[in-house]
C-alpha cells in the first residue's frame, strides 16, 4: 500500500518561517556570545603597572625602600628596583615578573644570596602585601 503524503500549503510557509526566525535566534546569540567575551578580555585593567613603593620590613640591614616603574613591554612588566633611601645606589634591573589578576612576583639579583623573589597579592586600588624572603614587605602605588 502506498500512502499518499498530503502536504499543506500553509503549514510548509509556517515551517519555513519558523526556521528562520530560529536561525536568526542562534545567529544573534552566538554574535552576543562573541561580543562579550571580547568586551570581557579588552575590559581588563593593567593594574600592576605602573609606580610603587615596595618596603622590605626588619631586614638585618634595616628597613629597605624600593621604587619602581613597571612598564609593559610586548605583552611582559619590566623595570627596575631604585633605592628609595639611596637615590645614588646603581638601580637593581629586575630579572623576570610572574603575574596573575591579583598576584605579582619580581625577580631581582642581589650580590649577598643571588635571585630574590619579592612576592605581592593585591589589598586594594593602591596597596599590596606580602614577603620577601621571610620578611614582610608592602607595597604602595605612587600617584
Amino acid at each position: 500500500m502506498y500512502y499518499k503524503r498530503i502536504e499543506s500549503k500553509s503549514f510548509t510557509q509556517s515551517n519555513s518561517l519558523f526556521m528562520k526566525k530560529f536561525n536568526l535566534f542562534l545567529f544573534l546569540f552566538s554574535l552576543c556570545c562573541v561580543y562579550q567575551a571580547s568586551a570581557q578580555t579588552a575590559a581588563t585593567p593593567d593594574f600592576f603597572a605602573g609606580k610603587w613603593e615596595i618596603a622590605i620590613n626588619g631586614t638585618p640591614n634595616g628597613d629597605v625602600k624600593f621604587l619602581t616603574d613597571l612598564v609593559r613591554k610586548d605583552g611582559k612588566l619590566t623595570g627596575e628596583l631604585m633605592n628609595a633611601n639611596d637615590t645614588t645606589a646603581a638601580k637593581r634591573p629586575i630579572t623576570k615578573i610572574e603575574e596573575s589578576a591579583d598576584r605579582i612576583a619580581i625577580y631581582f639579583e642581589t650580590a649577598e644570596v643571588g635571585e630574590l623573589s619579592i612576592d605581592l597579592a593585591k589589598v586594594d586600588d593602591d596597596n599590596l602585601k606580602g614577603m620577601v624572603y621571610n620578611f614582610e614587605a608592602t607595597g604602595k602605588r605612587v600617584k
